[in-house]
């Protein structure tokens, strides 16, 4: 790309989760931050906390992570690489999957189980309240006003901010919504990947933020002679950077977290940021990904 931005997230634009909590539109996923199958400590510790900190100088306020990865590694290096928080910085966390092995995730949604989590990483993150906190599965096993329900009493007792799903249809979205005001949906979304299309379109039609995980996503779409390679070269960007773009141009609620364990490919991401696709580039690389 010809130059660089020093701040880029903050060219993303901005997005207020309920309303009431400002962030930059392109945020930091932190799932990655972690060993293989998203199991155990990563093999860099000092890069994962590097990688953290570096987000927050390119204008990064907006970082997601769960319970669940590592689990509870992502949380605790989170919190050794920025704890105490600058002002502003907004930390998203999720429970709700068990896990039991490298790869493997097991869906609880048990009113005590949740409370017990949201207990734990409070602790784990060092802070009195969790700006956003997502039920990162549906249990089929639990009626959803259950697990919802006990997320909602621990907001009124000061200790979550605003709640968000995760992995939801827009039937499910409906049906959480008659339980607790929900300002997120986190679903996996890419240029290939459009099964929550009708999701995110009601999302902004509700102004819910949208965070789509995977979002780099380009399979064989960067071919050579291909438009997302066209467009990629007339740009002197990455096919990745090219995605990012699309995504942001998406939707005003599109709220993208790509992840990395490494600050060189962070900075090379979060520079995607500063990318503005013409119309005809968005219809071309758009066109590309439906035709497969």
């Amino acid at each position: 790309m010809t130059g660089t931005a020093t701040r880029p997230a903050e060219q993303s634009g901005t997005f207020k989760l309920g309303g009431d909590l400002p962030i930059h539109r392109l945020g930091y996923g932190a799932m990655q931050l972690t060993g293989p199958g998203i199991w155990g400590p990563p093999k860099d510790r000092a890069e994962a906390v590097r990688v953290l900190r570096r987000a927050l100088e390119l204008g990064v306020d907006f970082i997601d992570t769960a319970d669940s990865y590592g689990p509870y590694v992502s949380e605790e290096i989170i919190a050794e690489a920025l704890h105490p928080y600058a002002p502003g910085v907004v930390i998203a966390t999720k429970a709700g999957l068990v896990r039991t092995g490298p790869n493997q995730w097991f869906p609880v949604g048990a009113p005590k189980y949740l409370r017990q989590e949201l207990e734990m990483s409070l602790r784990r993150l060092k802070r009195e309240r969790i700006d956003l906190y997502q039920l990162h599965r549906i249990d089929p096993k639990v009626p959803v006003e259950e697990s919802l329900g006990e997320l909602k009493a621990l907001q009124k007792e000061g200790k979550i901010r605003h709640i968000g799903l995760s992995e939801v249809s827009v039937e499910e979205i409906q049906r959480a919504r008659k339980v607790v005001d929900i300002v997120s949906v986190q679903n996996r979304y890419n240029l290939t990947d459009r099964v929550h299309e009708a999701v995110l379109d009601y999302c902004a039609k509700e102004n819910l933020g949208f965070i789509p995980w995977f979002p780099l996503a380009t399979g064989g779409l960067a071919k050579p002679g291909s438009p997302l390679d066209s467009v990629a070269r007339k740009h002197n960007a990455t096919p990745a950077q090219i995605a990012l773009a699309w995504l942001l141009a998406r939707s005003p609620v599109m709220l993208p977290i790509p992840g990395t364990s490494s600050v060189k490919h962070l900075e090379e991401n979060l520079q995607g940021a500063t990318l503005k696709l013409s119309k005809d580039e968005l219809a071309a690389v758009d066109a590309q990904a439906r035709a497969g």
